[in-house]
């Protein structure tokens, strides 16, 4: 699990960036989808220039365009497009700040978006966090990710089928598609923990062992770590109910933002899942320390049993250890095992009395 950590700079330059990611292994990757109902173009391993020249190109000005980056570590290249696509330089900072929470920013006629793509790790213990982000800007959609993946694979392939309606609507239903993949990966990170929960609950009522409650913790750790994920985003697709009363901004159609009504109905469905989810861990943990608990009772009320059965025991050997010489029965020949036979007695008769008793 990633926590969030601020780092201050005292920049001497105003515009100095800097990638915070991790991702720096990989080349910096472009590609390009350029459609309309009746025909698309796809273009991979673009260069710079060529997407100047397609974002500009008059005969396309009505086309839907779809421009990925993935790859954040070059800095000067990500400069270098925030220029041609006209985004202001905070929003450039916020893309390579992969720190930053959620959010969404309206900005005269540009809808800025960043989320955070969530799936398990592949040591299941921790969680493998990726910010994305999107510019939604009149017929275009940039959309930068820290590293190639396969988030929208079916996007892609829906736009070269011409599968569903993604070619007959706008960039606004295409970040709609990218937002609505991105949240499937919640479902399959948390579907993930819940089967990991559930052999936990099983394993807490019948294994003692510390390691189970670390575990526990664990669980809770990034089940949390997966709520604070999640609200900022369920925060911002709220915020934009407002947009559709907004009469300055329509870079949204107003038959779509029922899609992003259904986005954010996902988020509360996710929010009440981790709620169920940490409610169960919490059941386990608070089952593994009664189970210690009656485990020790059972321990301390066996050895108390047991204590007391050789009190009188001790009692009368230590009477019979004192040095005097005349003690009765001291010189009887059949004395001592006399003696071992009250005890025996003594000790049946106890025993007898803490089973009626039910006492153990």
């Amino acid at each position: 699990m990633r926590k969030v950590k601020y780092r201050k700079v005292r920049k001497v330059q105003p515009n100095y960036y800097e990638y915070t990611g991790v991702h720096t292994s990989e080349p910096v990757g472009m590609q390009l989808f350029v459609y309309n109902e009746k025909r698309f173009e796809e273009y991979t391993k673009i260069t710079l220039n060529k997407v100047e020249k397609e974002l500009n190109d008059k005969l396309q000005e009505e086309d839907v365009k779809w421009l990925n980056i993935h790859g954040l570590h070059d800095v000067e290249l990500i400069q270098k497009i925030g220029e041609l696509v006209g985004i202001q330089n905070f929003l450039v900072g916020d893309i390579l700040n992969t720190q930053r929470r959620t959010k969404l920013e309206e900005l005269d006629d540009m809808l800025f978006f960043n989320i955070k793509s969530i799936l398990p790790g592949e040591d299941l213990d921790n969680i493998s966090v990726e910010q994305i982000s999107f510019i939604l800007k009149g017929n275009m959609l940039v959309s930068f990710q820290e590293k190639r993946s396969d988030f929208f694979t079916h996007i892609r392939e829906r736009i070269r089928t011409a599968t569903g309606i993604v070619r007959k609507k706008k960039n606004d239903y295409l970040l709609y598609l990218m937002l609505d993949a991105i949240i499937e990966n919640f479902y399959i990170t948390i579907e993930n923990y819940e089967d990991r929960i559930e052999a936990l609950m099983i394993e807490s009522k019948t294994n003692y062992r510390q390691d189970v409650l670390i575990r526990i913790e664990k669980n809770r750790e990034n089940l949390n770590f997966l709520k604070r994920s999640i609200i900022p985003l369920r925060d911002a697709l709220y915020s934009l109910k407002s947009f559709q009363d907004d009469d300055q901004y329509d870079g949204i159609e107003q038959s779509n933002y029922t899609f992003f009504a259904r986005l954010h109905q996902k988020c509360l469905e996710l929010l009440e899942q981790i709620d169920y989810d940490t409610n169960s861990l919490d059941s386990a943990s608070h089952f593994y320390f009664s189970a210690q608990s009656q485990r020790m009772n059972e321990i301390m009320k066996v050895l108390t049993v047991v204590s007391v059965i050789f009190m009188p025991l001790t009692f009368i050997v230590g009477v019979y250890g004192m040095n005097f010489e005349n003690m009765p029965e001291l010189k009887t020949d059949n004395g001592y095992f006399a003696v071992l036979g009250i005890m025996a007695i003594l000790a049946i008769l106890m025993v007898t009395y803490f089973k009626r008793k039910k006492w153990f």
